[in-house]
This record gives C-alpha cells, structure tokens and sequence, in this order.
C-alpha cells in the first residue's frame, strides 16, 4: 500500500469528489479523518471506508473557522500522533453562467472568500504541525479557469487562481521543512455530483455546455472523479517526492478552444 500508516485529513470530505479521494486513501492504507461543514455526509463516507476495511473517523469541521480547524488538527496529534496529508476540498459557492457587469458583489467576492480563509486556515494549521513532524503533503484543487480566463465564471475564476498562487508560496516557505505542497488543476468531473445535478436540472443545454467542455481538450474527455483522486494519491505518496510548489495539470489537455474543430485525421501523412 502506498500511504500505508498515513494519517490524511480531507475538508469537504463529504462532497461526491471528496468521498472518492476519502476512500482512494484509505484503500491505500491511510487513516482518513473526514471533515465537513455537516456531520451526515462524512460519517456515511467513514462508515464507508470502515466497512470496506479502511480507517476512519468523521468530525463537524467548519474550514473557514480557524478555531474549530485548530480543535480538530489538536484532536487528530492526540489520537494519532501527527498529520501527513491535508487536503482541502470545500465548496466555494460560486455563482456562474452570469456576466461581471450584472453579477451582485456578494455573489462575486464568495468564492473567493472562501478559497482564501479555508486555505489559509487549513494549510498553515496543517503546516505547522508538519514543520515539527519535518514532513507532510499539503494538497488542493482548481479547475481550468485557474490557468485560462472564461467568460461568465463569476469569482470562481480569480478564486482558482488564488488558491494555485497561495499553493505555490505555501509549498516557498515549507519546502525547507520538508514539507511539499502542489495543487491539482481538474476540468470538472461529469461523474461528480455537481454536474449530475446540473444535468437534472438543465438537461439537453447542459449536456450541450459539457459536449463544448469536452470538445475544447486532447484527449475530448473531461477527467473523471476516478482520474482526480488517482493523482492524489500519487501526490501524497514517496513516488512524488520531488514535486512540489506546481500545479499538476489533470484537465484531459484543455486548449480553450484553440483544437477541438480538428479531428485525428487531420494529423495523418503518408511517408515520402
């Protein structure tokens, strides 16, 4: 097993993406302890992994107050001992498909409140503790608009952004420490509940939004929760030892828009 005796500790671990990197852990070994914002949603993911012959204990953690995080960080030293993994995985609550000149401040500046509290608060709390450990993996998640600006993504884009900006000079002042910190850049999951809901809910338009999603990568995919999770894995484990300070990208190659009219054909020459 990869993180074998591992402790890894996910916020937002009761969302469809953060139970599948919850159990992906600790099928590999890890000792997850499960956090969000309602206790419901990661005592179903613990049960989950405990039933499966994993490792795991839930607790009612809200990631933008530092008081509860600490409390939970101190509960995890006294039962476990340390913290080698932190992944934060939250909601953002963001608003999009509604042009800047029309969207209300408040929908606006959430997300990116969100993203710089629940950052800040999980991954220095995180690190700290690993400075005293001289090791750890501190990991986090955007999507494409944190490397390419789209249109009507309200904050979500700026808030992806911030988060692959503060990785990076979270994972400047830890390395020495030992410590790595990368984050992982998805282009959203068709498999992940957000967008089963939004299919429900919009159907045949959404469909078309995410054929467009599709057609705009290499690979005419969009990465699957399975494929998000995989790279975590890896991430937190020895066979990632050198990487830190970056953002991997897991985006099926998105272009924004520069080869999805091209077809494979189209790139076959005869020899001369």
């Amino acid at each position: 097993m990869l993180l074998q005796n591992r402790n890894a500790v996910i916020y937002g671990a009761g969302g469809s993406l953060g139970g599948e990197i919850a159990r992906s852990l600790a099928k590999e070994g890890a000792t997850i302890f499960a956090a969000g914002n309602r206790l419901e949603p990661v005592e179903k993911i613990a049960e989950e992994i405990i039933n499966a012959g994993g490792r795991a204990e839930a607790m009612k953690v809200d990631a933008l107050n530092i008081k509860e995080v600490n409390n939970f960080v101190d509960f995890i030293i006294k039962k476990a001992g340390g913290i080698d993994i932190s992944f934060n995985l939250i909601s953002l609550k963001d608003l999009q498909g509604v042009p800047l000149v029309e969207m209300a401040p408040d929908d606006f500046t959430r997300p990116l409140q969100r993203a710089i509290e629940s950052h800040f608060i999980t991954g220095t709390s995180a690190g700290r503790v690993m400075i005293k450990q001289r090791s750890g993996v501190i990991l986090s998640l955007t999507a494409t608009p944190g490397g390419i600006s789209y249109p009507n993504s309200g904050g979500f884009g700026p808030a992806c952004k911030f988060i692959e900006s503060f990785s990076a000079q979270l994972a400047s002042e830890l390395g020495p420490h030992g410590i790595r910190v990368v984050n992982i850049r998805s282009a959203g999951s068709p498999d992940s509940q957000v967008f089963k809901e939004a299919i429900d809910q919009g159907g045949a338009k959404v469909q078309e939004f995410i054929k467009k999603i599709e057609d705009d990568t290499m690979l005419k995919r969009m990465p699957l929760m399975k494929d998000i999770a995989n790279t975590a894995v890896f991430l937190a484990g020895d066979g990632a030892a050198g990487i830190t300070g970056v953002t991997v990208d897991v985006t099926c190659g998105t272009t924004s828009a520069l080869n999805y009219k091209l077809t494979p054909i189209a790139f076959i020459r005869k020899p001369h």
